[in-house]
């Protein structure tokens, strides 16, 4: 049985491409350096062959991984107009401790990606503001123990 993957369609088409890349750039590549080392002579203390096939290992992993997301994701369009934080959301949250805004989209966890402000439905701060409205307070209880206080700014659909 498998975990119900939510992707936006902006998500799907992100590992589509990406699928592409790995099957006909990517696993291309690496086949020729596999050839490449192999022409190196002994392939048993050859660290150019070994690269090469974690290299493929790794590529041909991703591929199935990708392959198993797009296969049982549930693709969320746009969200409904309505004054809620929901998947797809565009939440602009104030953060308590310094009063500083920053604005997240709500995404599945197939394609969080914090570092550009996409957090995962799934993450503390995702489930805690999930259905909350403009204007609401919550308190999100992070792994080391510390709560943080967040204030939803506006939502944007």
């Amino acid at each position: 049985m498998h975990k119900e993957i939510a992707l936006t369609v902006e998500g799907q088409q992100k590992l589509e491409e990406e699928l592409h890349f790995l099957e006909t750039v990517k696993r291309r590549e690496v086949g020729e350096r596999i050839k490449e080392a192999k022409e190196f002579g002994d392939i048993s203390e050859n660290s150019e062959y070994d690269d090469a096939k974690n290299e493929q290992a790794w590529v041909e992993s991703r591929i199935i991984e990708v392959n198993q997301i797009l296969a049982h994701a549930t693709i969320i369009s746009a969200p409904k107009k309505n004054d809620k934080v929901s998947l797809g959301s565009k939440v602009e949250l104030q953060h308590g401790d310094d009063g500083d805004t920053t604005l997240y989209r709500i995404v599945g966890s197939a394609e969080a990606d914090p570092a550009d402000n996409k957090i995962s439905n799934e993450s503390p701060v995702g489930q805690a503001i999930i259905g909350r409205k403009k204007g609401d307070v919550v308190a999100v209880s992070l792994p080391s123990g510390k709560t943080i206080k967040y204030t939803v700014v506006s939502i944007h659909h």
